[in-house]
């Protein structure tokens, strides 16, 4: 799977996870506090994004995401 394939699967699964409204333009540089998201909401996603694609993320990586890019990253950088 490509990155552009990953990026837009985690946009998916962002939309599925945290309550957006329709309106907002997702892409790269969202930043998941922007959209209000809470420790809930991104344990939620996190745990949603390792199942879709059968990975862990270590502790590091998990720090390090603050973005939707930050997420494609860390999902790329641990297949």
């Amino acid at each position: 799977m490509d990155r552009d394939a990953i990026l837009q699967k985690v946009i998916e699964i962002l939309k599925e996870t945290i309550d957006i409204d329709d309106s907002v333009e997702l892409g790269e540089e969202t930043s998941f506090k922007d959209l209000g998201a809470d420790s809930f909401d991104l344990l939620e996603l996190v745990t949603s994004l390792e199942d879709e694609f059968e990975l862990t993320l270590d502790d590091e990586a998990l720090e390090q995401i603050a973005t939707v890019a930050d997420a494609v990253d860390a999902i790329f950088d641990a297949r």
